[in-house]
């Protein structure tokens, strides 16, 4: 096995740390180490009308060139919703999850090239935690293809496992979130640690990174160690942690959203063949006090953008068009789970700044933004409200 550079103490504490984290639900727990002070709460510069409630909803995306958005239920099932209609419906053929702790039905994606005023027939991506044998699971991929012949039902035809992480122990840390490529080429993939800290510097495995594939499922050419006998093939970039967004901004560049451990959360502009630096340096702590060098302290490793600390427990992002907040064109709005929120981020080349921080009701799992600039968010857990966003009037 290839090892990346690590620090040998930090081998024997991760099965601390994994059982420390999996008491965790998100993964978030305040810390006290932090590039980025704390923002005051303002104001809520837009009107909130919710549109029904779902089981732990997770990740949501509008079919390309519709006004429907789908959204997936961690416990394995799927709904969508006619954002124009206002009427909503069930999706059948899912596969079969691994439901528990963080793992269940996860991520979902669809072709921008696939862009049509109906939905009909269409390729949709699916992520979810699949079991394995004797008590371990992993996160794969799937490829189906949605068909949509009734208003109020569609069905998923032929979804087939394309990718999948090694099966580890426990239920966290999956991250399993896709991006597909702005040239609709390929498809970028978080693949988190999975609470086992290590495989994150370990370029055999592809835990603890972000892996591009092309749209089959199959390594993609000229990834970070394509052609390196003994590196796993599909990884763009290592050293992360537990990725819950990754998106590409208007330039095209890829960034990730990624939960800290005692502090720490980070948002990271994402390129090929960084290390990121998990768990060698992070900017929390240990769930049990002890200290983690700072990215400062290192400099071989990729800093974030920004981080926070005390943590703001990130769902998703989105960048922003700016169709309905122009103010806003470019910049990061985040799902906020701890403290409730949507945190709107400027972006400026590489660094990145807190701008404003609008406290919620709950948690916020999921935020996107619809054909008109509308934002549209899922609360977390259990009976998690959609929201639509729209300016104050």
């Amino acid at each position: 096995m290839t090892m990346r550079p690590t620090v040998l103490a930090l081998v024997s504490l991760s099965a601390l740390a994994a059982a420390s984290c999996g008491a965790q639900t998100t993964g978030d727990t305040p810390g006290a180490r932090s590039t980025q002070a704390p923002v005051s709460t303002m104001a809520t510069p837009f009107a909130i009308k919710p549109h029904g409630a779902y089981n732990e909803p997770w990740a949501a995306a509008f079919a390309p060139g519709t006004p429907v958005l789908f959204i997936t239920e961690k416990s394995g099932t799927m709904k969508f919703f006619d954002t124009r209609a206002g009427r909503g419906g069930t999706v059948t053929g899912l596969p079969t999850v691994d439901s528990g702790g963080q793992g269940g039905l996860g991520d979902i994606a669809f072709l921008p090239s696939e862009k049509a005023a109906t939905l009909s027939r269409r390729t949709i991506y699916l992520t979810w935690a699949e079991a394995g044998p004797d008590d371990t699971r992993g996160a794969v991929l799937g490829r189906g293809t949605l068909v949509c012949e009734e208003a109020d039902a569609c069905r998923i035809d032929g979804m087939t496992v394309i990718w999948r992480q090694p099966k580890v122990s426990g239920r966290g840390h999956y991250s399993h979130r896709i991006a597909i490529a702005p040239d609709g080429k390929s498809i970028f993939l978080a693949s988190g640690d999975r609470q086992k800290m290590d495989p994150a510097q370990d370029t055999a495995n592809n835990l603890g990174s972000v892996v591009r594939l092309n749209l089959d499922g199959t390594p993609a050419a000229g990834n970070t160690f394509s052609g390196q006998a003994g590196k796993a093939q599909d990884i763009w970039s290592f050293g992360h942690r537990n990725i819950l967004g990754l998106q590409f901004d208007a330039q095209g560049r890829l960034w990730d959203l990624e939960h800290g451990p005692a502090g720490g959360d980070e948002l990271n502009l994402v390129t090929k063949g960084a290390n990121y630096g998990w768990p060698v340096v992070s900017e929390g702590k240990h769930y049990d006090g002890r200290a983690i060098p700072a990215h400062s302290t290192r400099p071989e490793f990729a800093a974030p953008a920004i981080s926070w600390n005390p943590v703001i427990a990130p769902g998703d992002f989105v960048f922003y068009s700016g169709k309905l907040w122009p103010e806003w064109k470019g910049q990061a709005l985040i799902a906020g789970m701890k403290p409730a929120s949507v945190v709107r981020v400027g972006i400026d080349g590489t660094r990145a700044t807190e701008l404003a921080r609008y406290a919620m009701d709950k948690r916020i799992r999921e935020i996107v933004e619809g054909p008109d600039g509308a934002l549209w968010l899922l609360e977390d857990k259990a009976g998690g409200r959609l929201l639509e966003l729209r300016p104050n009037k």
